[in-house]
């Protein structure tokens, strides 16, 4: 089990061992110890729709349950929504969830009362895990739970019919690729609420994992042979768990998170806006924010969004390069006071794309290019074992030679960032950041070039060193 840039990872058959109730109690213990929760307080549970997903919610009600907590089911619901009532409800809460990652894989976000917990906060659970020996549930042992599965998502749902005027979304034709994220039935709603034509796609039983970061080759050929078939002015989707948007433009090509994140910033009128380094470099000249760089994850950027606030700033928001927004201060949107959501958000940033959409008159392909940010792109090698792409990282950190050596076939390094992984200017100012994954088998490559084919280039230049590098050093 580990942490990683959101919540804690790892193989499906070990969380639906021991493993998920150990830290699922683990948590508990924390909240008690820390006097952020109260004996037999009540404690939400989500899920995604992996097959795995509900045997290891019902581990987390029954180490729970046996922590004196009130488990509250909160079914299968985006995360967002999840946090969303916790926050109302002032309970801490968990979400089973993988996220994007294969379904052979899963994991647990958890969430205080105020919020998701931090990088302390993830430390004193590793601790208090590895001390506490739990036992899986007994056979056929179900644990009495409490469903409010549709009150949080009607709280969802209320929040987000408060963003856009009535009838907002009036002339598009928006598909929704279903596939098995919990957001697809909420998504269908509220576009159809704002008036626009929803094309329900690809709906499947079965977990697809859908990276809105790193989209698969075949999940841009079906989008791009849905906007063919059906003339739809978009498709917009989100990842397992929902707090990660995916929006394609009329021709089915993705649009990046890291743009969605600066039209959000301006429809929400941003004062702050933080994001990742990885996030695009034009974010700093496509809007009038302050912009405030951090490593990789939720809990950075929310540590950063906190110091912003307690700096005495104001409409303070930040986005990942997966398009996640945070809010971390109230906005007033549409006449309507939009409380604060401290955690990634698929929803927000896709109407926000849309209404641009439908107020500009624009295909969404016109409106992304006027933003004028750098071409770029992104992708991963999966089944990257971590301690390779550890070794990897020492070797490009070891000195400059080594760095210029491996670049050598693409380009001369003319400066490098190490705030989280290594992110470094050519000569000829092309961008290649490489930087493995913080709670997965994985090793992730973004670039930035002068146009899109450039930027593929150099992906797909950047991806091939480092499969040469690996099979060199085997």
């Amino acid at each position: 089990m580990k942490f990683g840039t959101s919540g804690l990872r790892g193989l499906s058959s070990d969380l639906k061992g021991a493993a998920s109730m150990q830290y699922a109690a683990a948590f508990g213990r924390y909240l008690l110890e820390s006097g952020k929760a109260r004996p037999g307080a009540e404690i939400l549970l989500g899920r995604d729709f992996r097959d795995s997903s509900p045997e290891i919610s019902g581990n987390c009600a029954a180490a729970l349950s046996r922590h004196g907590f009130e488990v509250i089911d909160c079914g299968t619901v985006p995360t967002p929504a999840l946090a969303l009532y916790g926050l109302e409800k002032g309970a801490a809460a968990l979400m089973v969830t993988g996220s994007h990652i294969p379904a052979d894989r899963n994991g647990i976000k958890f969430y205080r009362p105020d919020g998701e917990i931090d990088k302390q906060d993830e430390e004193a659970i590793s601790s208090l895990a590895s001390a506490i020996d739990e036992v899986g549930r007994d056979e056929g042992n179900t644990i009495a739970t409490i469903d409010r599965s549709e009150e949080c998502a009607a709280l969802f749902m209320e929040r987000n019919r408060s963003l856009l005027p009535d009838q907002a979304l009036a002339g598009l034709k928006v598909g929704v690729y279903q596939h098995s994220t919990v957001a697809r039935d909420l998504l269908v709603e509220v576009l159809e609420y704002y008036g626009a034509e929803v094309v329900a796609l690809g709906r499947s039983a079965t977990f697809i994992p859908v990276d809105t970061e790193a989209v698969s080759t075949e999940t841009i050929e079906s989008l791009k042979a849905w906007a063919r078939e059906h003339h739809i002015h978009a498709i917009v989707s989100a990842d397992g768990d929902g707090d990660r948007p995916l929006v394609s433009d009329e021709t089915g090509m993705p649009i990046r998170g890291d743009l969605l994140g600066v039209v959000a910033a301006r429809f929400l009128d941003a004062a702050v806006t933080v994001t990742p380094v990885t996030s695009n470099s034009g974010i700093e000249a496509a809007g009038s924010y302050e912009v405030v760089r951090t490593r990789v994850g939720s809990p950075y950027v929310i540590a950063a969004m906190d110091e912003a606030v307690a700096a005495g700033k104001q409409r303070v928001m930040g986005f990942e390069a997966n398009g996640g927004l945070l809010t971390a201060t109230d906005f007033t949107v549409n006449g309507r006071i939009v409380r604060a959501l401290p955690t990634r958000d698929c929803f927000l940033p896709i109407l926000a794309m849309l209404f641009l959409a439908a107020q500009e008159k624009k295909p969404l392909s016109e409106l992304a290019a006027s933003f004028g940010l750098p071409f770029a792109a992104a992708d991963r090698l999966e089944n990257f074992a971590l301690e390779k792409s550890s070794a990897l990282m020492a070797y490009l950190r070891k000195g400059d030679q080594e760095l210029q050596e491996f670049l050598a076939p693409i380009g001369n390094v003319a400066g490098k960032s190490d705030i989280d992984g290594l992110r470094i200017t050519l000569a000829d100012r092309r961008i290649i950041h490489f930087r493995p994954s913080g709670n997965a088998p994985e090793m992730r490559c973004y670039v930035e070039a002068e146009d899109s084919a450039a930027a593929e280039a150099l992906l797909q230049a950047g991806l091939a060193r480092i499969r040469e590098w690996a099979s060199a050093s085997a």
